[in-house]
């Protein structure tokens, strides 16, 4: 008959309450890591997006300054070419004289459309940044959020580890902060602090 080594070492009774300590922090921290994992993921969906309208704002930003620049040159050419009709005209014999004249209240009619649809772009190319910035402003409460809450992940791996209580407690600065971010960003409140935002830009 063999004989088991184990059979004789007791259990060590010691362990026990420590044991059911160790298990409570460890549920408070899966439960944490789950309602934070939940919130950045609802966090996620919204930041992309904003993200999205940030693209489609700049490109709308593009494309207006382009529309504009083409008015601009075609605004130009008109007032160019209005100036030539208008020196040439007294120089044209009298039988030339309406037809000069029509075309310069042409080139004038045209010149104004030009300068008129130039400005109207201009300003759309204003509030395309607009936009742009206040969707860029929600973007970074939605980028600290995000780092703010990984930290706090990472601080609550650790303290599953350690078993250390005051760790726990430590890791609820990240994640209080990080949630207030979130929040602002998915209720859009005006929380934004500049200063952190340029040092992580």
């Amino acid at each position: 008959m063999d004989i088991d080594p184990l059979e004789s070492v007791k259990p060590d009774e010691s362990d026990e309450p420590s044991f059911a300590q160790f298990r409570k922090l460890n549920a408070c921290v899966a439960v944490t890591i789950a309602l934070l994992a939940t919130f950045m993921g609802i966090c996620k969906v919204k930041d992309d997006n904003i993200v999205q309208s940030m693209q489609q704002a700049q490109a709308n930003k593009l494309d207006h300054w382009n529309f504009y620049q083409a008015r601009n040159i075609r605004e130009e050419i008109a007032k160019g070419t209005l100036l030539q009709l208008r020196l040439a005209a007294p120089s044209q014999p009298a039988a030339e004289q309406a037809n000069y004249q029509k075309a310069i209240e042409q080139y004038e009619k045209l010149a104004a459309d030009q300068a008129k649809k130039k400005d109207e772009l201009k300003l759309q190319a204003e509030q395309d940044q607009r936009d742009y910035d206040a969707a860029n402003f929600r973007d970074d409460q939605f980028d600290l959020a995000d780092a703010l809450l990984a930290i706090a992940i990472s601080l609550l791996a650790v303290t599953a580890l350690t078993h250390l209580w005051w760790l726990y407690w430590l890791t609820l600065v990240p994640t209080a902060f990080g949630v207030a971010m979130g929040l602002a960003g998915l209720l859009g409140w005006g929380i934004h602090p500049d200063a952190l935002i340029r040092l992580l830009s």
